[in-house]
């Protein structure tokens, strides 16, 4: 009886493990590779995998957010995939490196022209996403995932804190305290030290002028001096030889 409760309650244990990790591993996310830090740029994967046993994936569209718009979203190129950047009026331009941006990216498509993604298999769609918002602590973006028979799956609920997660969450992407001197932006402080680096490096460069010059004169000195011993080691042999000839 006991051997039966014991595995009875296993079996429940794992059940519910897997149904706590499946819809985790099912869900379309979006990680940054290394950090997604407050102002700078990084380089995001929107991970898709097909969750379906019958179809493939042929069909990947991601909207951007337009509460925190981003000015530059490039996405690498992926054989097998064609892609297609939508970019749209700004109701009000944001600033970037100096220059007013009067539009931005609202949507990437990705549109199998292979395969896609088979039942099985899950496929990292890269995107190179900048300036981030320097006033926000993470980024919504909504998918909308098509199988090649015609089902259509959309990720475009937004989880709220306090709440379970919903049944098809919008991937979001977490960023991280702002970085010091990250790209597009400087400080008088990072002049001021690459400054001093430059200083220092000079002052290493001539101190170590002459104390190259010295050694290089007490290497001429040494081999001179090696000479003129040879010379009076010979001259006072052949002395001795003179000598005891006569």
């Amino acid at each position: 009886m006991k051997v039966s409760r014991l595995a009875a309650a296993g079996v429940l244990a794992g059940t519910t493990v897997l149904a706590l990790s499946v819809p985790a591993f099912a869900h379309v996310s979006v990680q940054p590779e290394g950090t997604a830090a407050k102002g700078g740029y990084a380089v995001v994967d929107f991970k898709v995998p097909n969750e379906r046993d019958n179809a493939s994936t042929t069909k990947l569209e991601v909207t951007f957010p337009t509460d925190h718009p981003l000015a530059s979203a490039m996405p690498e190129p992926m054989p097998g995939w064609k892609i297609e950047v939508t970019k749209a009026k700004l109701d009000k331009p944001i600033e970037m490196h100096g220059e007013k941006i009067s539009e931005a990216v609202s949507k990437i498509t990705w549109t199998a022209d292979g395969k896609g993604i088979e039942p099985g298999y899950f496929e990292k769609f890269p995107v190179s996403v900048g300036q981030l918002p320097e006033d926000a602590d993470q980024l919504v973006f909504k998918a909308v995932q098509t199988y090649s028979n015609k089902e259509v799956v959309r990720w475009i609920e937004v989880p709220q804190e306090g709440q379970d997660e919903p049944e098809n969450p919008a991937p979001v992407l977490a960023l991280s305290a702002a970085e010091e001197g990250h790209h597009g932006s400087s400080s008088s402080s990072d002049k001021a030290s690459d400054s001093e680096d430059a200083e220092a490096a000079s002052a290493k460069t001539e101190a170590a002028e002459p104390a190259d010059s010295s050694d290089t004169t007490a290497r001429v000195l040494g081999v001179v001096g090696i000479v003129v011993g040879v010379v009076g080691v010979a001259y006072g042999v052949l002395a001795g030889r003179r000598r005891s000839d006569a």
